[in-house]
């Protein structure tokens, strides 16, 4: 049982509280320091990081390039949170949260800025005409599922993730809070996927590209190493799903880019043409 906080009158900033983040937290917005954004050939910019959030971006435009469209070619450079590169004055006009993923939509004049990621994946669905339905009930349908996670994955993330693995010391009623929430978004996606292949109905689209870096990740151990503490394998439908989703090259291919590990096969820091995934995904063989 760790001791009881009394909160001061008016809250200040401390010092280090000791997190995983601890150095680059600061209750203001705006940028830190100056510094130009690189840009590529490519019409669309991604300034990310391969954390569920930005694998949401990359698998997206990895299953348009997959189709053929070409217009979907993208330069992917690395922005690395815990150095604060999302503080720099670049990456701030694009975003001005700082939160990766941000894009620049380059084919238009003047190029258009896109951040959140739920919003990068609605922009390019409506752009290029895939994986979102145009009939109004099943389109509903798909967007229902994409605000889910949106509302949802900061319990998973921010929550759970960051008191069970991040957190300097382990709060029982942190932890315990979060957990109960995490285990019952399973719970509604495993009824949700008990009745249909993919989140929203017959066809994969957003939705699934949205979720499946949060919670399908989680299911397999690929997060937090939690799946033993949150019992994913008796999430029967979510497990169906995640390895499914987990076996489409697009989402193999995606899901490395903007990425640092140790791991033959596991990583691509900056990405600039088909060719730089191959190269890593050979590794992996």
């Amino acid at each position: 049982m760790t001791r009881e906080y009394d909160p001061p009158k008016v809250w200040s900033q401390p010092e280090d509280d000791g997190s995983t983040w601890a150095k680059t937290n600061r209750p203001v917005s705006g940028a830190t320091h100056e510094k130009t954004l690189p840009k590529g050939k490519h019409p669309l910019q991604l300034h990310s990081m391969g954390t569920p959030n930005g694998q949401k971006v990359t698998i997206m435009l990895e299953e348009l390039l997959a189709l053929g469209i070409t217009d979907a070619e993208y330069d992917a450079y690395m922005i690395s949170i815990g150095d604060g590169d999302q503080f720099s004055s670049g990456f701030v006009e694009i975003n001005p949260n700082s939160k990766i993923p941000a894009l620049l939509d380059c084919s238009t004049t003047p190029p258009i800025r896109v951040f959140e990621s739920g919003n990068i994946l609605l922009y390019l669905a409506e752009k290029f005409g895939r994986f979102l339905p145009t009939n109004i009930a099943e389109r509903t349908e798909v967007l229902n599922w994409l605000f889910w996670l949106q509302g949802s994955a900061p319990y998973l993330g921010g929550g759970f993730g960051h008191f069970y693995a991040y957190a300097p010391v382990k709060i029982e009623y942190a932890i315990n809070r979060f957990t109960m929430e995490a285990k019952r978004q399973l719970d509604v996606l495993d009824k949700q996927l008990a009745d249909n292949p993919y989140i929203a109905g017959d066809d994969y689209s957003i939705a699934d590209m949205a979720i499946w870096p949060w919670y399908g990740n989680l299911v397999l151990g690929r997060a937090y190493d939690a799946a033993e503490f949150i019992d994913a394998a008796s999430y029967t439908h979510v497990q169906r799903w995640a390895k499914e989703i987990a076996a489409r090259p697009a989402v193999q291919r995606g899901r490395i880019v903007n990425r640092t590990s140790d791991v033959p096969g596991e990583a691509l820091a900056e990405r600039h043409s088909a060719a730089d995934i191959d190269a890593v995904l050979a590794q992996k063989i």
